[in-house]
Parts: C-alpha cells; sequence; structure tokens
C-alpha cells in the first residue's frame, strides 16, 4: 500500500498493473527527453547572439521536427493500446463477483455461490485494532484466490460510486442501472487497500475497498465457514 512522501505508485500486485507500471516509466522517459531537448533550446536561443541562416529557413528541419513527433506518438500510442485492450479482456473467469455501491459502504456477492454476500463497513476509529489503517479497514474483506482470473460485476444502487484497487489496476465506476464488469489476477498474497474514487455524498472519504488475497486451499476453507455461518 501507499507510504508518507511516496513519489511513484504502490508496488503492483497483477499483472495489469505491472504492464501499466513499465507504460508509466516508458512515457515518462519520452516525457523527459523532450522537456530536455527544449529546455536546451530555450537556453541557447537566449544565451547566444549567433544566427544560423540553415536553421532560419530550413526545409529539412522542417520535416525533421513534422515526422519526429509523429513517430514519438506511435511510440506512446501502441503501448497505450496494447495495455487497454488487455485490460478488457476477461478470459474464462474462475470466480465472479458482484460489489454493489451505497451509500456509504460496499456489498459483495459471491454469484457462484449459493447464498454468499455480506456488506462491508469502514471500521470506525476508536474501534481499529493496532496495526490497522484508519480510514482503509473494513468489517468484511473481499477474499479472492491468489493466481486465478477474477470477474467482479460493479453497479450502484443510490448514487456514482467507483471500485478502485490501485495494486490492482483496477477503477471501475459503479453507475446506477447499469452493471459494468472488470477482471484481474491477483500475482501474489496479500492485503490491497482502496476507497471509493467518486464523490458519491458526504461520507465519500468513509467507504473502504479491502481486497485479501490467499492461497485456493485458504480461500475455500473461508467460503465454507462463510456458507455455515450464512
Amino acid at each position: 500500500m501507499a507510504h508518507p512522501s511516496q513519489l511513484g505508485f504502490q508496488d503492483a500486485a497483477s499483472p495489469v498493473m505491472e504492464e501499466l507500471l513499465h507504460f508509466h516509466d516508458h512515457a515518462l522517459m519520452i516525457v523527459f527527453l523532450i522537456s530536455t531537448l527544449v529546455l536546451y533550446i530555450i537556453v541557447a536561443m537566449v544565451s547566444t547572439k549567433l544566427t544560423n541562416k540553415y536553421i532560419l529557413d530550413s526545409q529539412e528541419i522542417e520535416i525533421i521536427w513534422t515526422i519526429l513527433p509523429a513517430i514519438i506518438l506511435i511510440l506512446i500510442a501502441l503501448p497505450s493500446l496494447r495495455i487497454l485492450y488487455l485490460m478488457d479482456e476477461i478470459n474464462d473467469p474462475h470466480l465472479t463477483i458482484k460489489a454493489m455501491g451505497h451509500q456509504w459502504y460496499w456489498s459483495y456477492e459471491y454469484t457462484d455461490y449459493e447464498d454468499l454476500g455480506f456488506d462491508s463497513y469502514m471500521i470506525p476509529t476508536q474501534d481499529l485494532a493496532p496495526g490497522q489503517f484508519r480510514l482503509l479497514e473494513a468489517d468484511h474483506r473481499m477474499v479472492i484466490p491468489v493466481e486465478s482470473p477474477i470477474r467482479v460485476l460493479v453497479s450502484a444502487e443510490d448514487v456514482l460510486h467507483s471500485w478502485a484497487v490501485p495494486a490492482l489496476g483496477i477503477k471501475m465506476d459503479a453507475v446506477p442501472g447499469r452493471l459494468n464488469q472488470t477482471a484481474f489476477i491477483a500475482s501474489r498474497p496479500g492485503v490491497f487497500y482502496g476507497q471509493c474514487s467518486e464523490i458519491c455524498g458526504a461520507n465519500h472519504s468513509f467507504m473502504p475497498i479491502v481486497v485479501e488475497a490467499v492461497p485456493l486451499e485458504h480461500f475455500e476453507n473461508w467460503s465454507s465457514l462463510m456458507l455455515e455461518d450464512a
């Protein structure tokens, strides 16, 4: 999860987020190169009194500064489009979970099971155990198996919400009357935190998302216990 004074993204916990991090670094290097070139040209123009007639009127330079930006845009667009298609790809999910946004909590329904669902509320600050995070902990976590394709159906019951978990590279709007879907694979066990990312009212800041990725055997034990309690 994020920590104070962090400059970069959170550590990736899914293949899609790893791709997004690589694309971010790729685009940032291009931005640095362009910024350095522009800064050098500005300093050179301001600091020198020399002029060159071939720079003032040169078709060759005009061709270069027309073609070069086009090549740079292609180098950015192609990886971007590839990741967009990867994010939309849903291949034979092992588990489907429906996440419903409410004012101001989330409810989860495991649609592959007959009666497995629960509401997830933020734990108030005064009830936090040592080591738990303020405004990020929920009383019920969304538990998923590691290294399994998970499909999440996202909707809302009242107003616009947004189901977002940065470490997994997921952000999907929850729209009343509409069912959006996204998919991810948790590549390692862990607890991943997110928050509603669409302003949804007075308690918008108090509806966290907690995803716990566990080995398949532990997930099966957890689901059995939840079904027994239901």
